[in-house]
């Protein structure tokens, strides 16, 4: 089976995968224009968040048998599209979860107590000690949208640090610690901190909005470790400069990079450039899960 490896991934990946008989190629700076001419030749790929694998490539490929992208979410592939085609598409959702929740994390306490902000104070050589009082995050209320493998990962790190933690999810019923809120709605008026972490869907798309912003507490904060598009960031951009939102923490955007750079620049937010599975752990661990399915995969297929 041959394989085309579209986006950085460990070199002992790659060497698992070649020692089990497949047959590895790496073009992991191919552009989307050089996979209509490359792919046609492969029987499976390996992606991670910067190959997109949309229906007109997969409709020259009918070679293609396997798709197998390293991480979380798969909506840089036309999954439905490739299954009618008889494609096997595969995620590795496990691997990363401890990252993008310790992340999560990490940015709430940097919201709470402005990090960012009196570094940049510091580096500046000025000792302003009144001007950053923070908050305690114990004691505060989380709420989560989507309780998945990395929802769970957040809450029961947050319930350790003595947070009450409250979730909405539509297709999650019980979870270890967690009140789970029927609605979004009646969700939103109870969280100091909200964190999403949901794929990008055509439900999910733009659900945070002014409606749903207007509905949160003054002086609350939003966290995205989850997808770009789910929040509308204009209305992001206004809560965050009228005084709704205290502060927010971005980690993925609606583009990527952003072509529009307002919302990042806001003096009250942090973010970071879609970092949160990037870990030396987590890579470890999704270049392992990518071989173990792909080999799997070569096995049954024989």
């Amino acid at each position: 089976m041959k394989i085309l490896v579209c986006d950085k991934t460990e070199v002992e990946c790659i060497d698992r995968m070649r020692a089990a008989g497949l047959s590895v190629d790496i073009r992991d700076d191919v552009t989307a224009e050089q996979l209509f001419t490359v792919l046609p030749g492969y029987d499976g790929m390996v992606v991670r968040s910067r190959t997109k694998v949309r229906q007109s490539l997969l409709e020259v490929c009918p070679n293609l048998k396997v798709i197998v992208r390293g991480g979380v979410g798969l909506d840089t592939i036309d999954v439905e599209f490739a299954r009618a085609q008889g494609v096997t598409v595969m995620n590795t959702p496990l691997a990363s979860s401890a990252s993008v929740a310790e992340l999560t994390i990490g940015f709430m306490f940097a919201l709470a107590r402005s990090i960012y902000q009196t570094t940049a104070s510091m580096k500046s050589e000025k000792w302003e000690k009144k001007a950053f009082e923070g908050d305690e995050i114990g004691g505060k209320t989380l709420g989560l949208i989507g309780v998945g493998n990395i929802g769970k990962a957040v809450a029961s790190r947050a319930i350790a640090l003595g947070m009450t933690v409250i979730a909405y999810d539509p297709y999650a019923h019980l979870v270890d610690g967690v009140t789970m809120i029927p609605t979004l709605d009646e969700l939103l008026p109870r969280v100091d901190y909200l964190s999403l972490h949901l794929p990008k869907t055509r439900e999910s798309a733009g659900m945070i909005g002014k409606a749903q912003l207007d509905k949160m507490k003054n002086g609350a904060r939003i966290i995205n470790c989850g997808r770009g598009g789910i929040i509308d960031e204009q209305a992001l951009y206004e809560a965050l400069t009228n005084g709704k939102l205290a502060g927010a923490a971005l980690d993925v955007f609606s583009d990527e990079p952003p072509t529009d750079w307002k919302l990042i620049k806001l003096p009250n937010v942090i973010g970071s450039p879609h970092l949160g599975a990037a870990t030396k752990e987590a890579q470890g661990r999704v270049g392992a899960e990518v071989a173990e399915k792909l080999i799997e995969f070569a096995q049954k297929a024989k």
